[in-house]
């Protein structure tokens, strides 16, 4: 990734799935800040007409490509939990892309004179070039089993599906260790969470 000339404010935003890391990014758009979402960009390369179904279609074959053009991800994800190898390869093409359209956002920002970029990043603390890439980072934290119980209730995932998941991704000590600023997301409201995220942007200006 090339480091972008930094202009504004650069915050890195994670945390484990069910944490309620993607509400306390839109309550932080919502005070000012622009918030670009890794996920959102990588679901939009591998969509139908994304610049990686090419590359997917080229590397994995046809049956990787579904009838709407897009990355199949049950049978890209069925194919991963067989072969090791393949999510590796599945990274190498979509990443790259995903770091292009993330820089293009963030530059379009900067340029709007936004003072605060938010990077919403699901896997922050497990990649090796996000770090040097931000000002701070926002660690929104909860309990395993808050985890499990939210996203059984939004995703209707099965326990263990969930907790594969979570297996995959760094522990609460991994993330919390990363942080800056650590919200405790177990038990609160949206309105004692939207507490939490203005009292942490009024600290970049917001």
């Amino acid at each position: 990734m090339t480091r972008l000339k930094r202009t504004s404010l650069h915050i890195g935003l994670t945390g484990g799935i069910g944490s309620g890391k993607s509400t306390v990014g839109g309550m932080l758009r919502d005070l000012g800040a622009a918030l670009i979402d890794a996920d959102q960009n990588a679901r939009a390369v591998t969509a139908a007409g994304g610049v990686a179904v090419p590359q997917i279609r080229d590397m994995f074959g046809d049956e990787f490509v579904d009838a709407s053009g897009a990355l199949d991800r049950a049978r890209m994800r069925d194919l991963v939990f067989k072969d090791a190898s393949a999510k590796g390869r599945l990274e190498a093409i979509v990443h790259p892309l995903v770091g292009q359209a993330t820089w293009a956002a963030a530059a379009a920002a900067a340029q709007a004179g936004i003072r605060v970029i938010v990077f919403d990043i699901p896997l922050l603390v497990e990649s090796r070039h996000w770090p040097s890439q931000l000002d701070q980072v926002i660690v929104v934290d909860c309990t395993r089993e808050t985890q499990i119980a939210r996203v059984q209730q939004r995703n209707g995932l099965g326990r263990d599906a969930i907790e594969a998941i979570i297996a995959a991704q760094a522990n609460r000590q991994q993330r919390r260790a990363a942080a800056d600023w650590v919200i405790f997301n177990d038990g609160l409201s949206l309105l004692d969470l939207q507490t939490k995220a203005r009292e942490i942007a009024d600290q970049f200006g917001l």
